[in-house]
């Protein structure tokens, strides 16, 4: 029910006063105990909450991710380890796992009739096209990307792909084309250069890269596209967890580019998402 039938329910007498105003309150938070659900968040934003699952016991995830399918059709939960997306597929038995950067998706929406937001998704591998219907039209999807327009994902080192493939799935999830070109690091530059003419067609650009960082300078020396970098853990001792890649892209003297945190291919997703869907 929305405010409006609520408001009628209550005035024909059909509802009570205290069923009116829990109903009013469940339209913009929803206590399932181990937590409060941001009901409201997809019409005050254009996407719904999304479940963070680094700390959540499976029945807690469970618990929350129920409500969502229920409400908006689907549900996504990042970091969730192996044991729980167990627990989680027998209760969503249509979920989708991806073991590499452990996100946990529950997809009912339709679109042209078929079930699933995920069918005739763009493929993930640098030689592929951008087929496949975007998901704009899908009840919980943020925005209207076009038909043309894409995100390139771009990641440095075969280390980096659990955070690529996070940024990748989240933009899927919400609506956008995406295209990944994996393995495109600084140290073999050809590798990169061989990509630049399909990148560029990209509305905007999402570098994934550890080590030293240096990748989304390079890449916004190329590109008249925005470029989000994402710092990745990978590297060693004197990479400090991230850390040098952070400073490296936060200094960087390439105009364009921003930062997000490491390791967050969820947030750099988001966001390339919300510059896709532009108009």
């Amino acid at each position: 029910m929305d405010i409006s039938e609520i408001l009628k329910k209550f005035k024909d007498g059909s509802i009570s006063l205290s069923r009116a105003r829990k109903a009013v309150g469940e339209l913009f938070c929803m206590d399932v105990g181990c937590a409060k659900i941001d009901i409201d968040r997809l019409r005050r934003t254009g996407a719904a909450e999304v479940i963070f699952g680094e700390g959540k016991t499976p029945e807690q995830i469970a618990s929350i991710a129920e409500k969502l399918v229920e409400n908006f059709g689907a549900a996504m939960a990042t970091r969730v380890r192996a044991e729980s997306a167990g627990f989680l597929k027998e209760k969503f038995p249509d979920a989708k796992y991806f073991p590499l950067s452990r996100l946990f998706i529950v997809d009912r929406r339709t679109v042209g009739g078929r079930r699933g937001g995920r069918a005739g998704a763009p493929k993930a591998a640098s030689k592929g096209g951008l087929d496949g219907a975007p998901k704009a039209a899908l009840k919980g999807g943020r925005g209207k990307p076009g038909r043309t327009s894409f995100i390139a994902v771009v990641c440095a080192g075969t280390a980096d792909l659990p955070v690529a493939e996070e940024a990748v799935e989240t933009a899927r999830f919400l609506g956008s084309r995406v295209e990944l070109f994996a393995d495109c690091g600084v140290a073999g530059l050809h590798r990169l250069l061989a990509n630049a003419d399909k990148i560029r067609k990209a509305k905007v650009v999402v570098a994934v890269a550890g080590m030293e960082g240096a990748l989304p300078s390079v890449l916004a020396g190329l590109v008249k596209s925005p470029v989000i970098a994402v710092p990745t853990s990978v590297g060693y001792g004197a990479n400090f967890g991230g850390l040098s890649a952070l400073l490296s892209m936060m200094n960087s003297c390439a105009n364009g580019v921003s930062v997000v945190n490491i390791d967050n291919g969820f947030g750099a997703g988001f966001n390339a998402h919300m510059i896709n869907s532009i108009r």
